[in-house]
């Protein structure tokens, strides 16, 4: 009796002990647990963490590469800098084989030597690449015109010449080309008239400086192309001077009803280079502006400016002319195209005829003013399902307004043509 007595006291005795060893165990542990350091990111498997690295821009990876010896090791991974030399430079694999360097290693080249311009390098360079490739197929000759890119010092050399600065977005472009050489066609368009023809040559930087305007009225603007046949530029505004923003582009237009010769109004064609030069490759690379003769023709075209009549289908595209035009007084001259295309599927006997042209004309003051007129001045063609593709030129028209008479006007003229095909 007395034996089992101890022996159900020892019992509690251990029992109640375990209990008191197991609460000081939990105990220390949630101490320990709660005094050891939270998991480092670069303590996480080498996978994932590439992975999140992935995520990361240049300048981000960089800074990563400054945390710790691992995270420096990693931020080097070659795929990194691929998918980032991709997305800033445009390299490919070739390219990557030809430097004969890591994608790292090639991405720190490119950045030593174009990195001022990454935010605007990728555009340009694609813009440039497209309008060769197109100009390759449809006007090989302007691609043996194409100069060679400037290096920095040559540009640096030209700020201090003319002593402005250089928006960045020009440099960038001249880095990739230098322009054109002053040869005809001209890279930045052309039109002709019967009696009147214009082809606009890309300046090189040299050339540009040399025309670089100093006078009243044009203080401190950088011509960016220039028509030997008309003496035509458009040019760059390099400081918010007389009117002008800085940056935008242009065709100055005399105030022919100011006494003062320096008094110079626009025909704004856009707010900085990137803009300008990245519209005009993609109406050019999409087909809006029509090849003619191996040169690259400014008509736009309205889509919904299109008749078909049965086999017949009818366009009309139409192109302003600065040179032939002015602010002050209102008066915008543009010239129109005319085509008429003949379903393959036509008949080999059909042919049809332009014979007279009907177009309103519509004014900024909202006036509409009709106009009709015979099909063709001189010979009239007629086509077939042969010749199926005709082009015509009529002659040019002149719109006048009334209330335009402002110093900031941009070519923004409507002007429908309906044809009727008489068959």
């Amino acid at each position: 009796m007395m034996r089992s007595t101890l022996l159900r006291s020892s019992g509690r005795y251990l029992a109640s002990s375990c209990s008191k060893l197991r609460r000081e165990e939990e105990a220390l542990l949630t101490l320990t647990m709660a005094a050891s350091p939270e998991l480092r990111m670069d303590e996480l498997p080498s996978d994932p963490l590439l992975h999140i690295l992935s995520y990361l821009g240049f300048r981000d990876l960089v800074r990563c590469s400054y945390v710790s010896r691992r995270l420096n090791d990693l931020s080097k991974h070659n795929p990194l800098w691929k998918s980032l030399c991709c997305k800033h430079w445009l390299l490919s694999d070739a390219d990557r084989l030809q430097s004969g360097v890591s994608w790292y290693c090639l991405f720190r080249q490119y950045y030593g030597d174009l990195g001022r311009y990454i935010q605007y390098y990728p555009v340009l360079k694609r813009a440039w690449e497209q309008l060769k490739d197109f100009l390759q197929q449809r006007c090989p000759r302007m691609i043996a015109s194409l100069k060679d890119g400037a290096s920095e010092v040559e540009l640096n050399d030209i700020e201090a010449q003319i002593g402005c600065r250089l928006p960045d977005d020009y440099r960038c472009s001249y880095r990739i080309h230098n322009g054109q050489k002053l040869v005809i066609p001209g890279l930045m368009g052309s039109m002709s008239l019967s009696n009147h023809y214009r082809s606009e040559v890309l300046l090189d930087v040299e050339t540009a400086a040399g025309g670089f305007q100093q006078r009243k009225g044009m203080r401190r603007c950088l011509p960016l192309t220039f028509c030997f046949h008309t003496g035509l530029s458009q040019y760059m505004a390099l400081e918010p001077a007389e009117g002008r923003r800085m940056f935008e582009s242009f065709y100055p237009c005399p105030d022919q009803t100011a006494q003062d010769p320096s008094a110079i109004d626009m025909f704004i064609t856009g707010s900085c280079f990137l803009e300008w030069f990245t519209t005009y490759v993609h109406n050019v690379v999409t087909g809006e502006y029509p090849i003619i003769r191996d040169q690259i023709f400014r008509y736009v075209h309205d889509k919904g400016c299109v008749a078909t009549t049965g086999d017949i289908t009818v366009s009309v595209s139409t192109s302003f002319l600065p040179e032939l035009s002015s602010v002050h007084p209102p008066h915008f001259f543009f010239t129109y195209r005319i085509r008429i295309e003949m379903s393959s599927s036509a008949s080999p006997e059909a042919a049809c005829q332009l014979d007279s042209r009907y177009w309103k004309i519509t004014t900024s003051d909202g006036n509409v003013e009709e106009v009709q007129g015979p099909g063709v001045v001189g010979t009239s063609h007629r086509d077939t399902r042969k010749t199926h593709n005709m082009a015509i030129k009529t002659h040019n028209m002149a719109i006048k307004t009334h209330n335009m008479a402002v110093k900031r006007c941009k070519t923004t003229g409507d002007c429908r043509c309906v044809c009727l095909c008489v068959c």
